[in-house]
């Protein structure tokens, strides 16, 4: 057998840029990252806790594939509360984390060779999946609209591609990499182009609790029809490990949803969604103090890294910086963090790895301790490699 056999979908697919580089400067044991997108927060006492008592319980059994029903509703409750959501009990799934939700509804939802509409940079899950779905991706280059897709450009993408099906857009708001948190003007805005063209969203608003000055405001409340929303517990409340998840939508298409979930994964652990009752129940200030840490954070690391040259894309949410290379380090994304990372010990992610190589994506859900020593170590590095260019 050949390996060129196989599912060409699956060849297509690199394994992620991100996640190797990270991998590989783990190994210096003076390395400071400021790599993932992993909170350094601990996930709060009182979850905790209630995952102890599901273990008591026994609560260790197969669980109903949609999730367990009071996790569900607490969702809907929570969620309505939040966002203004509008989803009941039966219009939920509950997925093993965000990624999991994005895989079963990208599966649903197209057939192979429709087009989805990705605007960039964007986390690179995303083309992954439409690529090993079999499907057209057409990349929207926001740099020139301040990381926000509006409707002309998504009006303009229709016009380029006469002969494409297209089916869908993934909006990621907050966004990653840039930060960059829709306005409710900027949503209303984009919403009627979507809805005259027949376009599905799919709404990733894993960061919507997370804003800075702002409240999220997710695109469902003008699409319900016609959007699915992605969310979870990872970033509000400091659960990446644990991986739950959830998918919101109109009924009948949520249920085929929950059915490719089903067969993919069966059910989250049980154990875990039992917790989240009590995340979701009596957690709903527990991404505050959070939020709180990130601003302070969020406004040093803007403030040091525009002194030492960068352009900064104003973060309205979420918790990195998207910082523009100075053009006289003549350097692309890979290079400055290879450098950083092997002369100065401090690992960032590069742009590329989002679609963009003029940029780096710092992550600031790291200690002040880390971010000080990263941002010391970056002005270092600028001046040192623009004398050098002398």
């Amino acid at each position: 057998m050949e390996l060129d056999e196989i599912n060409p979908n699956v060849l297509n697919v690199k394994p992620s840029a991100m996640r190797k580089f990270d991998h590989d400067i783990s190994s210096d044991p003076q390395i400071v990252k400021l790599t993932l997108g992993e909170p350094n927060f601990n996930v709060p006492e009182h979850i905790k806790k209630a995952a102890h008592e599901a273990i008591d319980k026994n609560e260790s059994h197969y669980a109903y594939y949609w999730g367990v029903e009071e996790l569900r509703e607490a969702a809907s409750n929570y969620y309505r509360d939040k966002f203004g959501y509008h989803y009941t009990k039966d219009q939920i799934v509950v997925t093993v984390g965000a990624t999991e939700a994005l895989s079963s509804t990208v599966k649903t939802l197209f057939k192979p060779g429709d087009a989805v509409i990705l605007p960039t940079p964007a986390y690179p899950l995303y083309n992954a999946l439409l690529t090993l779905n079999d499907l057209k991706t057409i990349l929207i280059d926001t740099s020139d609209s301040g990381f926000v897709l509006t409707p002309e450009k998504v009006q303009q993408a229709i016009s380029d591609y006469p002969d494409y099906n297209i089916k869908g857009l993934i909006l990621t708001d907050p966004n990653n990499p840039t930060g960059v948190a829709y306005t409710q003007e900027q949503i209303e805005n984009l919403a009627p182009v979507l809805k005259d063209n027949g376009i599905w969203v799919i709404s990733d608003e894993i960061y919507g609790e997370l804003t800075y000055g702002q409240a999220h405001y997710s695109i469902s409340k003008l699409l319900p029809d016609q959007t699915i929303v992605i969310n979870g517990l990872s970033k509000s409340h400091a659960m990446t490990g644990w991986r739950i998840g959830f998918v919101f939508g109109p009924t009948g298409f949520i249920d085929q949803i929950a059915k490719v979930h089903q067969f993919t994964v069966t059910t989250p652990t049980s154990i875990v969604q039992y917790a989240s009752i009590e995340a979701l129940t009596n957690g709903q200030n527990d991404a505050a103090a959070m939020r709180k840490e990130y601003l302070k954070r969020r406004d040093f690391v803007a403030k040091e890294m525009k002194e030492a040259g960068f352009d900064v894309v104003h973060p309205g949410g979420a918790f990195y910086v998207f910082a523009k290379i100075p053009a006289g380090l003549h350097m692309d994304s890979w290079d400055f963090v290879k450098t950083l990372a092997k002369e100065y010990h401090i690992g960032l992610m590069p742009g590329d790895a989002f679609g963009d190589n003029a940029y780096i994506r710092i992550s600031y859900a790291a200690s002040d301790e880390a971010l000080s020593t990263a941002m010391k170590a970056i002005k270092q590095m600028v001046k040192d490699k623009t004398k050098e260019k002398v």
